[in-house]
């Protein structure tokens, strides 16, 4: 009995199933990508803190996207990384405990930060006025922290449903551990797992998605009315910016509710769950950084900054 325990508290993680030539390129990928998330964000974070005159409340949310993307990839893809380089995909049930409990967070936490995000494009944009009194960086701190702490009490109370099971297997069919992949480790009746679960994402993808819809609405709506062409175009470059990524981050997370429900279709939900978690962090330091006019100007200023000094120091070599 003790030996049964013992083995069901070490799961076996059946990832992508790569080919030896594949699993090499695909770690060479993710490594790259996972280099990439960190430098590009933790670089973003820096300029935002350095910088006083970029520490408005559209840079401190931001600063709220970059933690939380950081934060995302680096509970997934050194594991990812491990699993490919070792090629023994096994995890500690409580680490896997962990892992899903962070995964569903960071998740939840992305929805919370694309509703602020158009909260504050739509005071910006509709209530210009209004903007510097309520959109306060205190307020922004205030949003932030209230979004965080809903979505931990909603993912803890998700996952410890999941936990209170117990288990009759040990074999997880993912990528990376989540909610759905701990309550499929039990034998016992799931419908209130499936059901809390159900309410839980769906309520959040409904939430977002109606909050996003009915913001960006009431935008075009100013903006058909104004005859100010410039303000026109930085609306339309920045709200273009933000419903491309929260499009591309609402499909893959809609795919993965999905495909849960689908056995047979674990590959697919595997790709979507790598979108997922890949995708968009890759691009909201690119897209929402230097697609911002105030950012790219101070990068580009560190950056010639940097080439003086390296001329400077190459004159004086050669002297």
């Amino acid at each position: 009995m003790e030996n049964e325990t013992l083995s069901l508290d070490v799961l076996e993680l059946r990832g992508l199933n790569l080919s030896p030539k594949a699993s090499a390129t695909a770690f060479v990928l993710f490594l790259l990508i996972y280099i990439f998330i960190m430098m590009s964000h933790i670089s973003l974070l820096a300029l935002i803190l350095v910088k006083r005159s970029l520490h408005d409340p559209m840079y401190l949310l931001f600063c709220n996207m970059s933690i939380n993307d950081v934060f995302g990839a680096s509970v997934i893809l050194p594991h990812v990384l491990r699993d490919i380089f070792s090629g023994e995909n096994l995890i500690h049930y409580y680490i896997c405990v962990i892992q899903a409990f962070s995964v569903n967070f960071n998740g939840s936490n992305r929805y919370a930060v694309h509703i602020i995000m158009a909260f504050d494009r739509y005071m910006a944009i509709c209530n210009p006025l209004r903007y510097a009194t309520i959109m306060t960086p205190k307020m922004v701190v205030k949003l932030s922290l209230s979004a965080w702490g809903v979505s931990f009490v909603i993912i803890a109370v998700t996952v410890s449903l999941s936990v209170r099971l117990s288990r009759c297997r040990r074999v997880v069919d993912d990528v990376y551990c989540s909610n759905a992949t701990l309550f499929k480790l039990s034998c016992e009746n799931i419908i209130v797992n499936h059901i809390y679960g159900l309410i839980v994402s769906m309520g959040m993808f409904v939430v977002s998605a109606c909050s996003m819809v009915l913001t960006y609405l009431r935008i075009a709506m100013v903006c058909l009315r104004s005859s100010n062409k410039t303000l026109n175009s930085k609306a339309l470059q920045t709200c273009a910016t933000h419903l491309v990524v929260y499009i591309i981050m609402f499909v893959s997370g809609i795919l993965i509710i999905v495909l849960h429900r689908f056995p047979h279709l674990s590959h697919e939900r595997k790709l979507a769950a790598i979108l997922f978690n890949v995708i968009p962090p890759s691009m909201n330091a690119i897209m929402y950084g230097l697609q911002t006019k105030e950012v790219r100007e101070k990068i580009l200023i560190l950056f010639k900054r940097n080439q003086r000094s390296h001329s400077g120091k190459t004159i004086q070599n050669e002297k």
